[in-house]
């Protein structure tokens, strides 16, 4: 400081020490401080995660789309992929009706064949070479231009499946009375 206001302040120390600020003058800062505070808006408080739950909640978060994803492949497979209804509903109806036919007279020919498993050998073999063909125009069906044709390729096998599916049962059936006869006439 110069030399001139230190001398000031020396000389005139008593006249600054004569005033003071009356008492209530504190407690009026004091209430509007506090009155301010509670005008302010809170801060949040940053959170904090710790890293094994951050680790826990990306680890749930990768089973979760894990199992969604194997839903997902398991209902592609079984559809073979392609949505049928997609390329014509009325073709995807009727190979779902012809599937259905096909799995049945299989069923009826598999509690048949146990009379005469020789037969049921012959005729498996026939089933399994359009049930191979079938399998490849399913594959065939992805990558098709073309898919409306290849989707009634795979009715008209599925068709003829279950066209010699009967046939083959009622081979069967014929087979079981001439034999039921030959036996009654033996008795």
């Amino acid at each position: 400081m110069s030399k001139r206001l230190e001398d000031f302040i020396h000389d005139n120390r008593d006249g600054f020490d004569e005033l003071e600020p009356r008492a209530a003058i504190w407690d009026n800062i004091e209430s509007r401080l506090t009155f301010a505070e509670e005008e302010a808006p809170k801060k949040r408080e940053a959170k904090t995660f710790s890293l094994g739950f951050v680790l826990r909640v990306a680890a749930m978060i990768i089973m979760v789309m894990g199992v969604g994803f194997v839903f997902y492949l398991r209902s592609a497979r079984t559809t073979g992929g392609v949505n049928l209804a997609a390329i014509n509903p009325e073709y995807a109806k009727q190979q779902v009706h012809y599937a259905s036919l096909v799995k049945e007279k299989r069923t009826e020919l598999n509690q048949l064949a146990k009379s005469d498993p020789q037969l049921y050998k012959e005729f498996s073999g026939e089933i399994a070479k359009m049930d191979s063909t079938y399998k490849k125009l399913t594959s065939e069906l992805k990558t098709s231009p073309n898919q409306e044709r290849v989707l009634r390729a795979m009715i008209r096998n599925l068709q003829i499946q279950t066209e010699v599916l009967n046939q083959q049962l009622q081979v069967i059936e014929q087979y079981n009375q001439v034999k039921s006869k030959d036996e009654s006439k033996n008795i």
